[in-house]
């Protein structure tokens, strides 16, 4: 049910493109959609990542950023599911161990990993992985410090978010440029993400932080609160398990609900 109805805001974006259609309704259906996810939490699902993804791509940057390319909110879907394969973020070395890649190791042909035939995979293959990290692991390039005391501190050195930034911004651009491929994505679409790569690491930055790294607190409060008056209503254990599976995300004691047992 969920995976139809992502199918068709996915349909409404797309015979919509280059306009925003996210109404009223379009709003309150992702919502709605969105809220669903949350049901019956701690429970295992079959629904793909590719769904949710494509989902909490919608709320974050159609919805909350009125984007308007049918493209990129394809392309973003994606490449998230793509990414959640370690190997096509540190694929293995000679020995069979993860290496972070750099973009002279993807622009050497003896060094490229697999899967990486020619320059434009290059260029895309290194965009794609500077958006995944700045977008959804924003706090792994924060610095970090390292000193011999507590009052002298260093920063220690390493790859931070502007980095990836200013490079993923130009690998897009190369890539969108170049034409001796044949593309994945159209070339428009590569450079509409070069073009906004801040906006779209900003939306995957949230995205991260409300329903991939973490929660939705509010809509977890308001399902702990449904739950609980539900029981209140029903007397039926079903519920208050429910409820207290969502009080135990926001570390609510239940002593603060004395009436659920009176």
């Amino acid at each position: 049910m969920i995976e139809d109805s992502v199918r068709e805001l996915k349909e409404i974006i797309a015979s919509n493109d280059g306009h925003n259609a996210a109404d009223r309704r379009f709003a309150r259906a992702v919502d709605e959609l969105v809220s669903a996810v949350y049901d019956d939490i701690g429970e295992v699902s079959a629904l793909s990542a590719r769904t949710l993804f494509d989902l909490f791509v919608i709320k974050v940057l159609y919805v909350g950023r009125h984007s308007v390319d049918a493209g990129v909110i394809d392309y973003l879907g994606a490449l998230l599911e793509q990414c959640l394969l370690t190997s096509e973020l540190f694929p293995a070395d000679e020995d069979g161990r993860p290496r972070r890649l750099y973009f002279s190791d993807l622009l050497d042909p003896d060094r490229r990993p697999l899967g990486v035939a020619n320059v434009f995979d290059a260029y895309r293959k290194y965009a794609d992985g500077a958006l995944f990290i700045s977008g959804i692991f924003p706090s792994s390039l924060q610095p970090r410090s390292k000193g011999a005391s507590h009052l002298r501190q260093r920063t220690a050195a390493g790859v931070d978010a502007a980095y990836y930034v200013s490079t993923g911004k130009a690998m897009y651009r190369m890539a969108a440029r170049d034409d001796h491929a044949e593309c994945a994505h159209q070339p428009d679409t590569l450079a509409k993400l070069a073009d906004h790569f801040e906006l779209y690491v900003d939306a995957l930055n949230e995205m991260s932080e409300r329903y991939i790294m973490g929660f939705d607190m509010q809509l977890i409060a308001d399902k702990m609160l449904d739950g609980f008056n539900r029981y209140r209503a029903s007397r039926d254990d079903r519920d208050l398990a429910s409820a207290r599976r969502y009080a135990a995300i926001l570390r609510v004691d239940d002593v603060r609900f004395p009436a659920i047992d009176s």
